[in-house]
C-alpha cells in the first residue's frame, strides 16, 4: 500500500510547473503559430488571390530554394561553427557547373564539379578555423575570395542558356516544382544523419560542449571541419538549383542569401551557441519568410519592406529565445529550491 500510494508523489514532484511549460510551449511551437497568423493575415489582406494552388506552390518552391542554404548554416551553428562564406561558395559553384555545360560537357559532370566546389570551400574554411582563427573573420574573408573567383571565372558576365538543369529548375512533378523534391532529399538525408548516425550525435556534441566531447576521446576538430563541410556542400547545391530554376548561373555573390538562411534558422529556434536544434523546424523557418515575401508582393507592398521584415524577424526571434530560454532556467531553478525548503 505504502508503494502504490508513493507513485502520485514521485510524478508531482517531476511535474515541471505550469509556467514552464507554457515557456517550453512558446519556445518550440511559436513558429508554427507565427506561420498560422501569417497565413490568416494574408489571406484577409492579399484576397483572393493568396489562398490559391498557385500562390501555395509559389511560397514553397521559394522555400525550398532558401532553406537549402539554412540547412547548411543550420547544421554549423549547431555544429558550433558559422559560415558567412555561403553566398560565395554558391556564386562559385553555379559558375562552375555552367561553364562546363556550356562548353558542351555533361550535366552531370557539371553537378558533380559544383558539388566539389562546396567540398573543397569547406575544407579551407574548417582548415582555417581549426587552427585557431576566428570562424567568422575567416569565412568573410573567404567570402571575399570567392566573390572574386566567381566574376573571375566568368569574366564578370552571366552565364546562360542553361536550360538543360530544366529538371532541377522549371520541370513539375505531380504539380511540385523540382526544387521542392531536392530540398526535401536535402533535409531528410541530414536529419536522419543528426538523429541516427554516430557522425551525427557527435557534432551536436562538439556543438554543445566541445571540451566535454574532448575528454570523451572525440576528435573535435575533425566534427568542425565537417560542419563547414556540410555547410559547403548545401551553399553549392543552394547555388546550383538555384541556378537550374532560372537557367542562368550568375557570378554574383548575392548576400541576401545569408540573412535569409539565418533568419530561417534563427526562427526555427536554434541556438547560435550550438549543441541543438531541430531541421525540420529549419525548413519552417523558410516557409515563413517565404509566406511575408509573397503576401507582400500581392499586396503590391515595395520588396524593400520584406527586407525590413527579415531583420525584425531575426532579432525577434533571438530576443525570444534568449528571454524564454532564461526565464524557464529562473524558474525551474527558484522551483528547486522551493522544493528543497519543503522537504527540510
Amino acid at each position: 500500500m505504502t508503494h502504490t500510494g508513493s507513485v502520485p508523489e514521485v510524478r508531482a514532484e517531476n511535474q515541471l510547473p505550469p509556467r514552464v511549460t507554457v515557456l517550453i510551449v512558446i519556445r518550440d511551437q511559436g513558429l508554427f503559430v507565427l506561420w498560422a497568423l501569417l497565413v490568416v493575415i494574408f489571406a484577409i489582406a492579399a484576397r483572393p488571390h493568396f489562398l490559391t494552388t498557385a500562390t501555395g506552390i509559389s511560397i514553397l518552391n521559394t522555400a525550398a530554394i532558401s532553406s537549402i542554404f539554412a540547412a547548411g548554416l543550420g547544421i554549423g551553428v549547431m555544429t558550433g561553427v558559422l559560415d558567412l562564406s555561403v553566398p560565395g561558395t554558391a556564386a562559385v559553384a553555379a559558375v562552375a557547373m555552367g561553364m562546363i555545360i556550356r562548353d558542351g560537357g555533361p550535366v552531370w559532370i557539371g553537378l558533380v564539379v559544383g558539388v566539389l566546389v562546396g567540398v573543397a570551400v569547406g575544407l579551407i574554411n574548417g582548415w582555417i578555423t581549426v587552427r585557431g582563427f576566428d570562424p567568422l573573420i575567416a569565412t568573410i574573408g573567404m567570402l571575399s575570395v570567392l566573390s572574386g573567383l566567381a566574376l573571375v571565372l566568368s569574366g564578370g558576365l552571366d552565364i546562360a542558356g542553361l536550360s538543360s538543369l530544366d529538371f532541377l529548375g522549371t520541370n513539375r512533378y505531380l504539380g511540385i516544382p523540382g526544387p521542392v523534391y531536392v530540398s526535401i532529399a536535402v533535409f531528410a538525408l541530414l536529419t536522419v544523419m543528426l538523429k541516427f548516425t554516430r557522425a551525427g550525435m557527435r557534432l551536436l556534441a562538439v556543438g554543445g560542449n566541445g571540451e566535454a566531447a574532448r575528454r570523451v576521446g572525440i576528435k573535435v576538430n575533425n566534427y568542425r571541419v565537417l560542419g563547414f563541410v556540410i555547410s559547403g556542400v548545401c551553399a553549392a547545391i543552394g547555388g546550383i538549383v538555384n541556378a537550374s530554376y532560372i537557367a542562368i548561373a550568375s557570378p554574383t555573390a548575392s548576400t541576401s542569401v545569408i540573412f535569409q538562411a539565418l533568419t530561417a534558422v534563427a526562427l526555427a529556434g536554434v541556438p547560435f551557441t550550438g549543441g541543438r536544434g531541430s531541421l525540420p523546424k529549419v525548413f519552417v523557418g523558410g516557409v515563413v519568410l517565404a509566406t511575408i515575401n509573397a503576401g507582400l508582393l500581392i499586396m503590391g507592398v515595395q520588396t524593400y519592406w520584406a527586407t525590413i521584415a527579415t531583420g525584425v524577424l531575426l532579432i525577434g526571434a533571438l530576443v525570444v529565445d534568449r528571454s524564454t530560454n532564461t526565464s524557464i532556467s529562473k524558474l525551474l531553478v527558484t522551483g528547486r529550491a522551493g522544493a528543497g525548503k519543503d522537504q527540510a
